[in-house]
């Protein structure tokens, strides 16, 4: 997803390969049964060349290893191009794979510093430390029974923590009969802890043992990665293979599991799709609540949709699953639609959301005419261009000019005639469809009932004339004294202002003389301007017209 493709070739041989998981359900199942063990070997791999691994990375390392040999014959019955290319990609390494399984217990301590990560009978000198710490436990298991018989108390215990080392303890009735060898370590409220020259002896050999295994075991820890760190270029080849076909089955299984479809994808421009869904609302809805809906871009025909209607009625959903559908049918993969025809994309650019950047001291507004600027500046024929609500963090005029604007420049500029989307709550744009060729209006279907509005989320022909927004801030919540005072606001509005913008009149009669404003505004090249300073020049503009 990070990644997709630019090349109509290289998907469509991506497409069989997800295609030939998607009608063999046996094959995926398999192979994805046989990744599982499989780790992340890309990161195991590094971690274990910069000598950072740990004795539990090294195991699942050996685990993901030890799988490959399974993973290779499942591959075998594959017939894909991309799938037998990864299968020939795939090393097993045996030999690594076995000094690993004879050097690491299964299950090894998360840090070395207790030992017990290394295999007893691996290292020789290992071993021998082991066993001197081992025998002197044994001894100082069996004192405390010594001790017991030796003092006639039988409450006598023998204990060890990392503050004290080891210790005898006894309770504060008892401390009376201890032999004369017994030197006093700690005071407890319930008795008192006590040393004994030779428990002092053995408890060194104990500590110094276990500061020996935990070296050793780090060097031959070192010395598993530095192997590991060897077999490095074959490793990651390996891992990149396995990683790749673990997306390849996952899409495979996202398409099965979702009645997702096989897109065609070719060099052209034009993008149909037809019962488009967006995969994560879907994925959030009972089976067959979500209302499936069309769409046709191309730059010789329809470039630019004037999406309106009313909040929540859908169209940020619209937008998204398009640009979704794109990007899935890019990366390879089926996408959750009845048909698509993909005419690929360079980038999918969009403005969508509303946030503002307090750390670079940028309003809401600010950001949206940044990205805005950044999307007319960069995109191309070839790009899918994303609109959603341009024009919103300013006045209702200064919205309007500036969404109708860019509408205008994606359509007239001989550098653009992107494929456009452009969801708008001003239903004055709708009018440009009937002056720009290449524009044309689709709404989101409403369905009035009295005083109740219900909401069908079905791109239809057409645009909007209402907002409904006083109906959607009933639905949030609002209390009822306000929504009624809201429709009489909304009705005295209504009565009082033109629903269209008044046109303003900047020439004045000839016999007034020369206008500075007007000779400005003749020497002003809209095409040389950026948004960004064409906003600021109209700020400029409209500051003079003040009286």
């Amino acid at each position: 997803l990070g990644a997709p493709l630019r090349d109509a070739e290289s998907i469509e041989l991506r497409l069989a390969a997800v295609d030939e998981l998607v009608d063999g359900p046996g094959l995926r199942d398999r192979l994805q049964a046989v990744l599982k063990p499989i780790g992340d070997l890309e990161r195991l791999v590094a971690r274990a060349a910069q000598g950072h691994a740990s004795a539990r990375e090294l195991v699942v390392l050996r685990r993901s290893l030890d799988a490959i040999p399974a993973l290779q014959d499942t591959l075998a019955a594959c017939a894909a191009l991309v799938t037998r290319e990864l299968a020939a990609d795939i090393t097993a390494a045996p030999e690594l794979a076995s000094r690993l399984t004879a050097a690491l217990v299964e299950d090894p301590p998360a840090t070395t510093r207790e030992g017990g990560a290394i295999r007893h009978g691996y290292d020789v000198d290992l071993d021998s430390i082991s066993e001197g710490s081992r025998t002197a436990r044994e001894w100082i298991a069996r004192l405390e029974a010594a001790e017991r018989k030796r003092t006639g108390i039988r409450s006598l215990k023998i204990g060890f923590n990392k503050v004290f080392g080891y210790y005898i303890e006894v309770s504060h009735a008892n401390r009376v009969a201890l032999p004369d060898d017994y030197l006093r370590k700690q005071t407890l409220t319930g008795g008192e802890r006590y040393i004994t020259p030779e428990l002092k002896e053995k408890e060194g050999v104990v500590l110094s043992a276990q500061e020996r295994i935990a070296a050793r075991e780090l060097e031959i820890l070192q010395d598993l990665a530095g192997a590991v760190a060897d077999a490095a270029p074959t490793l990651r080849k390996s891992a990149q293979a396995v990683g790749m076909l673990d997306a390849l089955a996952s899409l495979a299984a996202a398409a099965a599991e979702q009645a997702w479809r096989r897109p065609e994808v070719n060099a052209g421009l034009r993008l149909s799709i037809q019962g488009g869904r967006h995969p994560l609302v879907e994925r959030g809805l009972p089976a067959g609540v979500f209302v499936a809906n069309d769409l046709e871009l191309d730059p010789d025909g329809a470039q630019i949709v004037i999406l309106t209607g009313p909040n929540m009625a859908g169209k940020s959903t619209y937008l998204r699953q398009a640009a979704m559908i794109v990007l899935l049918a890019q990366c390879g993969s089926f996408v959750p639609a009845d048909r698509a025809v993909i005419g690929l994309a360079d980038r999918v650019f969009t403005r969508v959301g509303a946030h503002d950047d307090i750390s670079a001291g940028m309003s809401t507004f600010m950001v949206e005419m940044t990205e805005t600027a950044y999307i007319l500046n960069h995109a191309t024929r070839s790009s899918l261009v994303i609109f959603d609500e341009v024009g919103r963090g300013t006045s209702t005029y200064d919205g309007v000019s500036i969404a109708q604007a860019v509408v205008e420049h994606l359509h007239d500029s001989p550098r653009l005639g992107s494929r456009t989307l452009f969801a708008t709550h001003y239903h004055e744009l709708t009018a440009l469809a009937e002056r720009l060729p290449r524009v044309s209006n689709q709404r989101v279907e409403v369905l009035e009932e009295g005083e109740t509005v219900r909401f069908l989320h079905r791109v239809v022909p057409g645009g909007a004339d209402r907002s409904y927004g006083i109906h959607v801030a009933a639905l949030a919540g609002l209390p009822g004294g306000v929504i009624a005072r809201a429709r009489d606001v909304l009705a005295d509005l209504e009565r009082q202002r033109p629903l269209e913008p008044p046109e303003v009149q900047l020439g004045l009669p000839i016999e007034a003389g020369p206008d500075p404003l007007r000779q400005e505004l003749e020497e002003i090249d809209p095409a040389s301007l950026s948004p960004l300073e064409a906003l600021q020049k109209l700020y400029q503009l409209r500051a003079r017209l003040a009286p």
